[in-house]
């Protein structure tokens, strides 16, 4: 009897141990959308910076011919010039 009562405690106490197999843990990974492509806006930029440099032309005072300064006038008072 008491080895019938000992290999019953022995199978009581194993099978707990063994029940279910390993336990595999797997990590969950959260799948985030991709951030949307932004690389049209550099060019868009530099498009703008290059056209804005065509229209707005350069100011070169060397191309055309300057003002001729204006020598002041004589100072005239009440009695006349």
């Amino acid at each position: 009897m008491k080895l019938t009562s000992l290999l019953l405690a022995a199978s009581l106490t194993a099978a707990p141990a063994y029940a279910g197999g390993p336990v595999v843990i797997e990590d969950e990974y959260d799948v985030a959308e991709p951030a949307p492509s932004n690389d049209w806006i550099v060019p868009v930029i530099i498009g703008g910076l290059i056209l804005c440099a065509i229209a707005c032309g350069g100011d070169d005072d060397s191309v055309a011919a300057p003002d001729p300064v204006k020598p002041p006038g004589p100072i005239c008072f009440d009695d006349g010039c």
